[in-house]
């Protein structure tokens, strides 16, 4: 990051508040959440419990501005081809524009309704005749992570006639086993979600599926009725044996990551209805347009990606806590691990030159009210320096008398919480010292709802993008993941052969230990 005029000063910047505690900052300048806050409709982003100044600000947008990031933004939103290592485009955003969809978009959105009304009509029906109840998505990383935490979260708001909607990823089967001995052949229909159909971890999971139908259903064409295909590789789905009618399709310019606004959806427009899942990419869109359209000293996901750099590259922070204050945002923190994680976690540059700089910081995280009794110890009084993002809604989960009471409850101990890292407390007894000045943003959102949910994790795309952008790598390919796939396959033919001689010596000692256990 040398490479930039603005590196230098914004260094000599760090420097001078690092021993400055966020409470004298605060006390300076009486306008500070004026001037460190900014909203569109829908959100408003408060980082002003970030160790920042006016001056820090304008640098980082400097920086911003040398790294060209309006050009970035526009090539990213008019489908240039950025993931130069895969020779792919990189157009999520295509998939959430309602006003002018691609033709093959509103192609998968038609066949994606057809079969949501099938399933809301009780008109889909297994090979006995009986209308399907439930629905076991089976994928792995993009394929279930994103549809797993939009579904667990609007689990409330799904349409009166939804099927009961399962996931499995877990490669070791139990998962889908405890399942399988709940569910009824006659009435379960799977869905294989997976870009390249080539995946062991679903593939595996699937076959496992495809003999438990076969144990009540003999015919191969009347049970493959139970399964729908997900995938940029529809040669793959028809070999697997997926009927033609029970295809959907994505594109290999979407990420898995990025694939939740795509057919990998599908599960959140059986919970919600098309009109709902609609919402959702219509939220997306609308941070979109703002990231485009809004000068970077007042874009919610540029500003949160320029204060990332800066708490990394600047103030050296490794850690990021994703702190969301409703419980039915149980799976965010998860979600976010892969989403910044597999994109930011890159050690090389785009001219293909290793980084001598910090990428990407740990993530990790849980729904507020569990974390204050977990990791929050170490927030307050461990060795770690930290930033965080709580996440706060203006809404609760009810209108009645407790429910008010809980929502309120639940505001209190966000801000407290917020507060207590920024302000700490002074103590004659060392037990009971806190030293605050952690660094902290908070997002405020209206509601938990599709449109806003879609808002909410549209952000943190366009975050991780505008990082990407800095750090000057590509964040849209994962070659990170693929290593241990490849051993895995070796080790799995080496357990096959039950000879692990060519193997390093931890991984022989392990096996011949499993070996002797299992004689």
């Amino acid at each position: 990051m040398k490479q930039f005029a603005t590196y230098a000063p914004l260094n000599t910047l760090a420097e001078r508040l690092k021993p400055i505690h966020l409470n004298q900052l605060f006390a300076d300048n009486p306008q500070r959440f004026a001037q460190f806050h900014c909203q569109m409709p829908g959100a408003m982003l408060d980082f002003s419990k970030q160790k920042i100044t006016a001056e820090v600000l304008d640098g980082l947008v400097a920086m911003a501005e040398e790294a060209q990031l309006k050009t970035w933004i526009d090539r990213l939103l008019s489908g240039d081809e950025l993931n130069h290592t895969e020779g792919r485009k990189a157009w999520h955003t295509a998939l959430r524009d309602l006003s002018h969809p691609l033709p093959e978009v509103q192609e998968q959105w038609q066949k994606m309704a057809f079969i949501v009304d099938e399933m809301h009509q009780r008109q889909l029906r297994g090979f006995s005749g009986k209308p399907i109840t439930d629905v076991i998505n089976i994928g792995v990383g993009g394929s279930d992570l994103g549809p797993l935490m939009i579904t667990h979260a609007l689990e409330m708001q799904k349409h009166p006639d939804s099927p009961d909607i399962h996931f499995v990823s877990t490669l070791d089967g139990r998962q889908l086993q405890s399942l399988l001995a709940k569910l009824n052949q006659e009435t379960t229909l799977f869905i294989v979600a997976s870009k390249s159909f080539t995946t062991i971890d679903t593939l595996s999971l699937a076959e496992t599926a495809k003999s438990w139908m076969k144990q009540k259903c003999a015919s191969p064409q009347s049970r493959m009725r139970h399964f729908i295909g997900i995938s940029a590789s529809p040669d793959k789905m028809k070999e697997w044996g997926i009927l033609p009618q029970m295809q959907l399709a994505f594109w290999d310019w979407v990420g898995g990551r990025f694939s939740l606004w795509s057919s990998i959806g599908l599960t959140i427009a059986l919970q919600l209805g098309m009109e709902g899942f609609k919402q959702m990419l219509a939220g997306a869109h609308a941070a979109d347009v703002h990231f485009k359209n809004t000068p970077l000293h007042e874009n919610i996901p540029a500003l949160m990606g320029l204060i990332g750099i800066w708490n990394t590259n600047f103030l050296n922070l490794a850690g990021q806590a994703i702190l969301p204050y409703d419980s039915r945002l149980k799976h965010f923190a998860g979600y976010l691990e892969q989403l910044e994680m597999e994109s930011n976690g890159k050690h090389t540059r785009r001219n293909g030159d290793f980084v001598d700089y910090r990428t990407c910081p740990i993530l990790w995280g849980e729904v507020g009210p569990n974390a204050q009794h977990a990791f929050y110890q170490l927030l307050h009084q461990g060795t770690e320096r930290v930033m965080s993002d709580f996440i706060l809604f203006k809404e609760g989960q009810g209108q009645d008398e407790r429910a008010l009471y809980h929502q309120n409850l639940n505001i209190a101990n966000c801000l407290a919480q917020s507060r207590a890292m920024m302000v700490g407390q002074q103590s004659d007894d060392a037990h009971k010292h806190y030293p605050g000045d952690q660094v902290s943003s908070t997002l405020l959102m209206t509601r938990v709802d599709a449109y806003h949910l879609g808002m909410l994790v549209a952000f943190y795309e366009h975050k991780v993008f505008t990082q990407s952008v800095i750090w000057e790598i590509n964040p849209f390919d994962q070659w990170g993941v693929e290593l241990g796939k490849k051993i895995a396959l070796s080790i799995l033919e080496s357990i096959d052969r039950h000879d692990a001689a060519h193997l390093d010596q931890s991984t022989q000692g392990i096996l011949q230990q499993i070996w002797e256990h299992n004689r």
